[in-house]
């Protein structure tokens, strides 16, 4: 496996109408790596205009796409982009994840920690959900291990081999969004590779936007997906259970189908537009068991929501 040093690596964020704040957490991406590519998913001419001038700004890259083809294309042009500047990492980064300062430097001693690096095919980053209270680690615990094997780990925050990713293939275009992560650690691990977690939180980071409810003194969480999002969500996690050969008879169908229940009582209970979102939920459901992958087919009435 090659050396690893922040000069190597080179960090990857896909954009989608960036907020007001974008600028100031790509700046601090910038300062730990090499160097830094923005593919931005068809934002707009306003966006695009703010982009170029934040490119310009941090010494980036950007690639400005026509259409919105989803993260995992859009993460494959990145990784694309690096490898033809002789990038040996990437670190991906959606455009909401604010990282620690020393977020490359505690990625790079995990590296160094983890003995088999010719297995190595993913280092993940533990976070801190901003919408959630963090957890302090009692007094006199003991210092953890610097990571952990996992099975797979979130998109955000991962620094790749770029020869790994070249040998494993590109993340499945096809998922558009959703599990993308999940399938590239799973198909890497199924080839013999390690797939490894910080066990320090390095950045923040946010899965929807996470909202507590009380019931019978009970807290409950709910993400508060859009519609789209939980279209995905479904379909692509149940596209998994079929492929992965391991449920006879169509039970993979039934386990996607039940796996959306605890979702499907969130978005009754707690959630707004529980329509658009049940009908999203039993679309993607129906689609995993037909086959249709790629972007979400909308009527004129359910337009495309946003990545985040």
């Amino acid at each position: 496996m090659m050396a690893l040093c922040p000069n190597a690596i080179c960090a990857i964020i896909v954009s989608f109408h960036p907020d007001a704040d974008f600028p100031d957490r790509l700046a601090a991406v910038a300062r730990q790596v090499g160097h830094l590519v923005v593919v931005d998913n068809s934002s707009g001419p306003t966006s695009a205009a703010t982009l170029e001038k934040i490119a310009q700004n941090n010494a980036c890259t950007l690639v400005v796409n026509t259409e919105n083809h989803g993260i995992a294309r859009a993460l494959n042009i990145g990784i694309g982009h690096a490898a033809q500047s002789g990038y040996e990492w990437v670190l991906l980064l959606d455009q909401d994840t604010c990282v620690d300062t020393d977020m490359v430097a505690t990625l790079i001693a995990v590296y160094q920690d983890f003995p088999d690096k010719d297995r190595l095919a993913v280092i993940g980053s533990h976070f801190h959900d901003r919408h959630r209270p963090v957890t302090n680690v009692e007094p006199g615990a003991a210092t953890p291990q610097l990571w952990h094997e996992v099975d797979w780990v979130i998109t955000s925050g991962s620094l790749l081999p770029v020869s790994v990713h070249t040998q494993l293939g590109p993340f499945r275009e096809d998922f558009f969004i959703d599990f993308v992560d999940t399938e590239y650690c799973l198909r890497a691990r199924k080839s013999g590779y390690a797939v490894i977690k910080t066990s320090a939180a390095l950045m923040l980071h946010a899965i929807g936007a996470s909202t507590s409810h009380s019931l019978l003194g009970m807290k409950k969480w709910t993400s508060n997906h859009s519609a789209d999002r939980r279209y995905y969500i479904t379909r692509n996690y149940t596209a998994l259970l079929r492929e992965s050969g391991d449920y006879p008879a169509g039970w993979w169908a039934v386990k996607g189908l039940l796996a959306s229940f605890k979702s499907l009582k969130r978005i009754v209970f707690y959630e707004q537009g529980k329509i658009a979102k049940l009908g999203a939920v039993f679309q993607g459901w129906r689609d995993a068991l037909r086959g249709k992958m790629g972007p979400r087919k909308r009527g004129k009435q359910a337009p495309q929501g946003r990545q985040a």
